[in-house]
């Protein structure tokens, strides 16, 4: 079986990145465009350099967060997703609750819950968790409701009980939709951190790297916003790169997105 090789893999997408600020430098560069409005990449260096220390006690404020929004959603939402399937009444009665939850924007859930919780942080960590945890619950949801009947059947002829059912077949089944299910919501766990930070700063609460960017906007500091950006984005490509490498190590070899990715 052929591998990709890790040069073809990441070489060709770094070497794109490098180009585009090369490319976006010497345009800065060559039109004078001012740092108020578009900082080089050279720019963003030094204001990232400059201000590390503000930034990066900023950027462990978000990964707090984000870190225990994900943990909440990821366990929240699998066991609420394996009540929902032993249970067909349940799901029916609870599920339209979840999805409400869902499509509500949570910057407009957002103030309402700073308000309500005396505690900034926890009303962050509540707004995340409400963003994140959709996604495991309805992925794992479908993931148990979706092995193979015939199994199922042979389980049953077999007398095994609902808990063998559950633990030998239906959640081993399910666990490629639960893990595609963590990779979206690693994601989203840092976006509802972002956007609860940016409604909790614009009431002059909160320390994170959104409220940073608030910050810097008030004081013209265009580089320092761009170099916290930086930093969020930065941390969502790790999230995604740690989340799909456990994914790729708990599938192995024995299912299909698995070997795919091996070719």
């Amino acid at each position: 079986m052929n591998k990709t090789s890790p040069l073809r893999r990441f070489g060709l997408p770094i070497g794109l990145g490098i180009l585009t600020l090369i490319v976006w430098e010497g345009c800065v560069q060559a039109l004078n465009v001012s740092p108020f409005l578009l900082p080089g990449p050279v720019a963003i260096y030094h204001a990232l350099v400059d201000d590390w220390g503000l930034l990066s006690e900023a950027l462990l404020v978000t990964l707090q967060i984000t870190g225990l929004a994900f943990v909440c959603a990821v366990l929240g939402g699998g066991l609420i997703a394996v009540l929902f399937s032993l249970s067909r009444s349940v799901e029916t009665t609870l599920f339209p609750y979840a999805v409400i939850m869902q499509v509500t924007p949570v910057v407009a859930i957002a103030p309402l819950l700073i308000i309500w919780i005396d505690n900034v942080r926890l009303a962050l960590l509540a707004c995340a968790w409400l963003v994140a945890f959709f996604p495991i619950l309805s992925n794992t949801t479908v993931g148990l409701n979706s092995s193979d009947h015939n199994l199922r059947d042979m389980f049953r002829l077999y007398g095994a009980t609902t808990r063998q059912t559950l633990f030998r077949l239906r959640m081993p089944s399910a666990m490629p939709y639960f893990l595609t299910g963590v990779r979206i919501s690693g994601g989203l766990s840092l976006t509802g951190a972002v956007v609860a930070e940016f409604v909790a700063g614009t009431s002059g609460q909160g320390s994170g790297l959104a409220y940073r960017i608030l910050e810097a906007s008030y004081q013209l500091q265009t580089p320092r916003m761009f170099a916290a950006l930086l930093l969020i984005s930065l941390t969502g490509v790790l999230i995604f790169l740690a989340t799909s490498f456990i994914s790729q190590r708990i599938l192995g070899r024995w299912h299909e997105s698995a070997m795919e990715r091996e070719k």
